[in-house]
Order: structure tokens, then sequence, then C-alpha cells
């Protein structure tokens, strides 16, 4: 399984395995609510919380496990891990597809979980082939793979769904396989022999991989300000089907192009303005900016009356999209070259760990605020605990990266296997 293929590791095709693995997540985005809520019921109130827990279920499994695909990536490649995560991905949308009960997605999802790697591993993958000064732009155009997806994936579910509310899981399982195949017979090995060292369950277990950290104080700091970005981003990708099927009456078509949108504005950016601004600012400053853009765009989201507005609000959102690379560009510089599958691991289960009560907050506060006879604007709820957390990650960027400024760190070098 090492080789694939002798061409040498490039950040082309890594792309291309992030933009099959977004596709295939973003085909479910415009009917899973609105399939959870149908198995439920039909009651929305109700059904969100449901919803909620389910998307807790995979956010746990991949807490546990994340760490552990990041150990075996720095040991035994990341094309492998890349594999297993595709499998687990096709796996559990077959499941979807052909579930009965709800019962069913909580299997599905804890599948999913268990072996979600590509992100982390991808971000590893980067590191490995991209030199320091170099990575805030591979991690941009990581990104713009993202818009990619996202351009594709919602409103191709979305047309779907409107033929029947299952065929975009089948479709998303079809992709799945089709990404596994390409990482089989064309996907390089980034980690190269010299670079590989050996598994431990101290560094796989998620407390232990938080507890190594240690070692490297600007990836502690910023690890606080990444899981609390990462709670607002989840309380915001749960609720959007949730919350603007209700406040603005859009079926799955609707939803799925207004996430085409917000993937061509992320692409945009991504692919553009961060080799500009990153280079031109600064790592902590673009991390700061986006995030104060952030938080100004939750807010909006939260308030605007009409439909027609949240694409005004997407124009100006968009620009919070340079924090994400600078964030990681800023990571990366801070860590051995052997230790980059474990950090970005241990990364990954922070996100899954935000995950875990991202969903609850998000889908349990909309369903409190579209019960009985609250008023309209109450509905947003979701969007302005997400702007007051985000808040607070700023603050925590800030503190962390006065800390640096005042103890110079470079990356430790590598310690002998």
């Amino acid at each position: 399984m090492d080789q694939a293929s002798p061409r040498p590791a490039g950040v082309g095709f890594i792309f291309v395995t992030l933009v099959l693995a977004v596709i295939g997540f973003g085909l479910l985005i415009p009917v899973l609510p609105k399939l959870i809520v149908q198995l439920n019921g039909g009651e929305i109130a109700s059904g969100s919380h449901v919803y909620g827990w389910i998307i807790c279920s995979y956010a746990l499994m991949q807490f546990v496990f994340s760490p552990i695909l990041g150990a075996l990536s720095d040991r035994y490649g990341r094309r492998r891990i890349i594999l297993i995560a595709t499998a687990g991905s096709a796996l559990d949308y077959f499941i979807m597809a052909n579930a009965p009960t709800l019962a069913w997605f909580f299997v599905a999802r804890i599948i999913a979980g268990a072996t979600a790697g590509v992100l982390s591993t991808a971000n590893a993958y980067i590191a490995d082939i991209t030199p320091p000064e170099k990575r805030a732009q591979s991690f941009g155009l990581l990104g713009a793979a993202f818009g990619i997806g996202f351009i594709i994936g919602p409103v191709a579910g979305g047309l779907l769904g409107q033929i029947d509310i299952r065929l975009p899981f089948f479709a998303a399982g079809v992709c799945s396989s089709i990404n596994w195949l390409y990482g089989y017979f064309a996907l390089p090995e980034s980690l190269k022999p010299e670079n590989r060292r050996e598994f431990s369950w101290g560094r796989a277990n998620p407390i232990g991989a938080l507890y190594a950290l240690k070692r490297l104080p600007s990836v502690l700091g910023l690890a606080e300000c990444y899981f609390i970005m990462m709670l607002a981003q989840t309380m915001l990708q749960t609720t959007w089907a949730l919350y603007t099927g209700h406040r603005y009456n859009w079926g799955p078509l609707a939803i799925g192009l207004s996430l085409m949108a917000v993937g061509v504005l992320t692409g945009l950016v991504q692919a553009t303005l961060v080799k500009r601004l990153v280079p031109k600012w600064g790592e902590t400053k673009s991390v700061l900016i986006g995030f104060i853009a952030s938080i100004i765009a939750l807010l909006c989201y939260g308030l605007a009356t009409q439909g027609w507005m949240i694409y005004v609000i997407m124009i100006f959102g968009s620009c919070a999209g340079i924090s994400g690379p600078a964030l990681q560009s800023y990571i990366t510089k801070h860590v051995p070259a052997n230790e980059q599958g474990s950090v970005q691991g241990v990364y990954g289960g922070l996100a899954s760990l935000a995950g875990i009560p991202g969903p609850l907050l998000g889908s349990w506060s909309f369903g409190w605020a579209v019960a009985a006879d609250r008023p309209a604007w109450l509905a947003g709820t979701p969007f302005f605990l997400g702007a007051g957390i985000t808040l607070l990650a700023l603050w925590l960027a800030v503190r962390t990266f006065r800390q640096d400024a005042l103890r110079p760190e470079i990356a430790p070098p590598a310690p002998a296997n």
C-alpha cells in the first residue's frame, strides 16, 4: 500500500483528495437534517435535538480516534490513513442511504467518526512537502478545495434530494468510493522514511497527545483558541439548514444554492486573498482580522430578516477565511518534521471535541428559540452564541501571540526514534 505511484508528492494530489471528500460531505448537508426530522415524526424542535445527538456521536468518536490516526500517520505514512478514512466515509454514507431507523444513523456516524482522518492528514501532508514560508499559501489551496467541494456538493445534494431524499446519500457513497480508488492508485506518499517515528500509545490517546504538547508552548497556547473557534463553527454548520429552512422557508435546493455561494466565496478568498494578505499582514494579524470578520458575520446572520440578506453577509463573512490558513501555517512552523501528523491529529481531536457540545448547543438552542410563540429573531440564537464564543477565541489568540512575542520559539529538533 505504500507505493501508489513513483511520482513525487505534491499539493495537487492532496487537493483532489480533499475536493472529493468535501463533495461527499456537502451532498448531505441540504437533506440530512430534514431526513432525521422526518424519521423522528416531523416535529422540528424535537427533531433538532435528535439531529444534534447524531452529530455529537460522530464528534465523540473522532475525538477519541483522531490522535491515534495522527500518530499512525507519523509511523506508517499519510497515504494509508487517507485510505482508511475514505473507506470509512463510503461505508457511513451507504449505511445512511439504507437506514430504516434513527439507530442506524448513529451506527453510521460512529463508524465515520472513528475513521475521520482526511483533513488532519491532509494538513500533515502539506507540512511534509511545503517549505515553511509557503505553507500559508498551500493551506489556502486546501481551503480552496473546500470551496470547490461546497460549490458542487450542496447544490447536487439539493437537486438529488428533490428527486428522492435518500439519493444524495448514495451519491456521497459513490464519491467516497472514487476517492478511495484515487488514493490507492494515484496518491503518492509524502512522509519520507527518515521523518517517521515509532508509534506510541502515550501520544495516541487524546489526553496523552495533549500532554505531549507541553514541549511546544506556542502550539499548546493556541490549542484553547482553536477549540473555541471550532466550537463556534460547529454550531453554525449544525444549524444552517435548520435555521434557513425555518426562518426563510428554504427547501433543499435553496439551502444547497446558499452553500454553493459559500463555496464560491471561500474558494476565491483561499485561492487569491490568502497568498496576498497573509505575507503582507503576517500570520498573527491575519488570524485576528479573520476572527473579527467572523464575529461580525455571525451577528448579522442571526439578525437577517430576509433570505437575500444572507448572500450579502456572505461576501463580508468569507473574509474570515484568512484566519484558518494563517493559523495552520503558524502552528506548523513550531513543530518538528516527524511530529506534524501527531500535532495535526491533536488539533483534529480538538475539532472533534468541539463537535460534541457544538451541535448540541446549536441544535438545542435553535429548538428552544423556535418553540412556542417566541419572537422570530430568537431563531438566530445559535449565531449570537457563536459570535460570543468567537470573541473568546479572539482574546485567547491575542494572549498567546503576546506571550510568544516575549518567548521567541522555533520548531525543536526532531528527537531520535
